[in-house]
């Protein structure tokens, strides 16, 4: 029978983010096999993520549709605008959605790229005339009828937008993925005279043939990015002359949207994961490391899906790049505070959120759109509602798999989550049939400054933190164990999980 007492800590549990890609037995028990509607919180722990705090009120114009684009117009004089898109229509405002689409203009799809320029904000989709909208006119109206357009012909109605170096720059056409436009110099509407142009790289492209999915812009750089290849031009500031710098094969990008830039650098989503282009040129020759390391299979599932449409945001508040795969209804959220032992960032699943469409405002909100409209990340309720939370640890050996172990008691320590019903469970050697115990957290009570009388008023120090004993029972070679919980309206992060069992016999 049992010899010995054996206790292991998990401290900050999970706080290494998802893996799912080393065997379950080698990982190191910091990983999580679940982190779900999870972050990794500034002290490193797996926390609840904040909510979804709707504030559209009216949104007929949308419809039973959902918001696909979101931007934040803003001109040198400091006025702003929202603008989003759905339901074939471009819209405006947060509470009321107004439509603001152009009259006798039709619109077929609601994927727009929209970008800021020279106190402009401008509309791109493909097969679609461009449109624009300044404060000055107070109206979107197509690119060709704004005075002095040149060049604004059905070869330029690119799916893809760039704002950089001066100059607005599109690509991929319905029927030449090959070719890039640039406007004049600050004349977004000028895409015949003075210094606009344009430039083939079909005899560029590393492997011989590739498509252009998006472009950006990074150190005097321009860079283009295939399906399957990266090309980048020096001295885009002056783009007559541009030269060719570099180019990488075997590496490009999926979708336009997954483009994201952090200050420093440049991420995107490839089809075998997330990369940074810094890191892609810099180990060009060498193998490439992929930011998603640690749920590579899980990314490339997802990709695979046929007319996948993706939707990402750098929130650099909160230290996090969201990547949404919006047909299946599944975003990542890679921590972006610094990067796991193997060069992939840490990284948590927001299942079934509904989210579509993200931006950040130059106030430091996040916008995030939906069938619900607009909201902001903010909270800890979904549209008024509860949402799920859970975590599971990888198998626990407890450096010994080769022998029995009886659990004895969960000590979990759990910051936040004030009056909450938690449900742990637990199983054996790779089970699914979980035990199962709840706990009810303590209830904290809010200070109310103003309206004590005497000693009467309740005031807390700060976030409560809950220590409890659970009693548990099962014995087997490996222990997982998880919990889960409805966030309604509070924070939660789990600091700590000490399990205490007997080691017995060698199975």
């Amino acid at each position: 029978m049992a010899q010995e007492l054996k206790s292991i800590n998990l401290v900050a549990p999970g706080f290494k983010g998802i893996n799912t890609e080393d065997a379950p037995l080698a990982q190191d028990p910091s990983f999580a096999e679940v982190a779900d509607n999870a972050v990794i919180d500034k002290r490193g722990r797996v926390a609840a993520r904040k909510g979804l705090d709707v504030v559209t009120t009216t949104k007929t114009e949308l419809g039973s549709e959902k918001i696909r684009a979101i931007k934040e117009y803003r001109d040198d004089a400091g006025n702003t605008k929202i603008f989003s898109t759905g339901n074939n229509k471009i819209l405006s405002g947060e509470t009321t959605l107004a439509d603001e689409t152009p009259g006798s203009y039709t619109i077929s799809a609601d994927e727009w790229k929209m970008v800021n320029f020279n106190d402009n904000i401008y509309f791109f989709q493909r097969a679609h005339e461009p449109l624009v909208y300044n404060n000055t006119s107070g109206s979107v109206v197509k690119l060709s009828t704004v005075s002095g357009a040149a060049g604004v012909a059905s070869t330029m109605y690119g799916n893809e937008v760039l704002s950089a170096y001066g100059r607005l720059w599109t690509a991929d056409f319905a029927t030449d993925k090959s070719t890039v436009y640039w406007s004049d110099l600050l004349i977004g509407h000028d895409w015949s005279g003075g210094t606009s142009g344009s430039i083939n790289i079909s005899k560029v492209w590393p492997d011989g043939h590739d498509e252009i999915v998006a472009l950006a812009a990074h150190n005097n750089l321009l860079i283009i990015f295939g399906k399957r290849s990266i090309v980048v031009y020096a001295g885009a500031d002056a783009p007559a002359t541009m030269a060719l710098q570099d180019t990488v094969a075997g590496v490009g990008c999926v979708g336009r949207d997954t483009v994201q830039y952090t200050g420093t650098d440049v991420l995107f989503l490839s089809q075998t994961g997330l990369r940074s282009f810094g890191r892609t040129i810099q180990e060009k020759s060498m193998p490439i490391t992929s930011l998603s390391s640690t749920i590579t299979k899980d990314i490339i599932q997802l990709i695979n899906e046929a007319n996948e449409i993706y939707k990402s945001v750098y929130f650099p508040e909160e230290n996090f790049y969201l990547i949404t795969f919006s047909n299946q209804d599944m975003t990542y959220c890679f921590d972006t505070k610094g990067t796991l032992e193997n060069g992939a960032y840490r990284v948590t699943r927001w299942p079934g959120t509904g989210f579509t469409a993200y931006e950040r405002k130059d106030n430091g909100t996040l916008l995030i759109g939906g069938a619900h409209g607009l909201g902001n990340y903010s909270g800890y309720q979904d549209n008024g509602s509860s949402y799920p939370f859970k975590y599971f640890s990888p198998e626990l050996s407890f450096g010994d798999p080769s022998k029995l172990k009886f659990l004895k008691k969960i000590r979990p320590t759990i910051v936040g989550g004030s009056g909450l019903d938690i449900l742990f469970k637990w199983d054996y050697d790779f089970g699914s049939a979980y035990n199962a115990a709840f706990i009810t957290l303590s209830s904290q009570a809010t200070a109310e400054f103003g309206v004590d009388e005497f000693n009467i008023g309740q005031f807390s120090s700060g976030v409560l933190t809950s220590k409890q004993a659970i009693n548990a029972n099962g014995s087997g070679g490996t222990l997982s164990i998880g919990l889960e919980t409805a966030i309604n309206g509070g924070e939660l992060s789990l600091q700590e999980i000490n399990i205490l069992a007997l080691v017995g016999k060698t199975i």
